[in-house]
């Protein structure tokens, strides 16, 4: 297992038809992630099908599961998050997992990582592992470019305000505006140190 997947960037990815474009740059395959245990329930039964409707879902169904399920971490790395009524159940799995094996991980759940700033065991075990969507959209503006994107990323648009500023008709650099929102989010999630898709300097 290469990295760990959250459900709400695998559907967000997922509905642009980007999850094996954004594996690649972390030099993986998309079924070699680890997902949570319940996302192929909640795609056929859950709340997602309200939020990003039953075709959308029907799609990503065979995509979720195709990938791993995240391993159930220790006890010792639960209990440091179970407590937390900001970080819901399938972030403590991974914030845990992570944590407790250094494993790279894609979130889009500000508020639990807002919670997860403040548990030290955790800034150092998850340096530079924490991958906000932020990050994957400016390295896939990197790898894609800007105009095959733009392109591509209409379905997120409709459902991510991030996303929609940044590819907006009237924004003609998106990497601009997307490292904006990346360097203030490193600012406020401090001192988690977040993955740069830039590298450091």
């Amino acid at each position: 297992m290469k990295l760990l997947v959250d459900t709400d960037v695998f559907c967000k990815l997922g509905i642009a038809n980007l999850l094996e474009d954004a594996a690649r740059i972390f030099g993986t395959s998309l079924q070699e992630c680890g997902r949570l245990p319940a996302l192929p329930f909640m795609l056929r039964r859950g709340r997602l099908r309200k939020v990003f409707g039953n075709p959308t879902c029907d799609a990503l169904i065979p995509v979720a599961d195709s990938m791993l399920e995240v391993p159930q971490p220790s006890v010792t790395w639960l209990e440091k998050l179970t407590a937390i009524e900001a970080i819901d159940p399938g972030e403590v799995l991974i914030f845990a997992r992570a944590g407790e094996s250094g494993l790279l991980f894609w979130t889009g759940d500000k508020r639990a990582l807002r919670a997860l700033k403040a548990i030290e065991d955790f800034i150092p075990a998850l340096a530079g592992h924490v991958v906000v969507l932020e990050a994957i959209m400016l390295a896939l503006c990197d790898r894609l470019g800007h105009e095959e994107l733009r392109q591509r990323i209409a379905p997120l648009a409709a459902v991510d305000r991030m996303v929609e500023v940044c590819f907006s008709s009237g924004n003609p650099d998106p990497s601009t505006a997307l490292l904006s929102y990346y360097r203030a989010l490193e600012i406020e999630l401090a001192p988690l140190e977040l993955w740069n898709p830039r590298g450091r300097g």
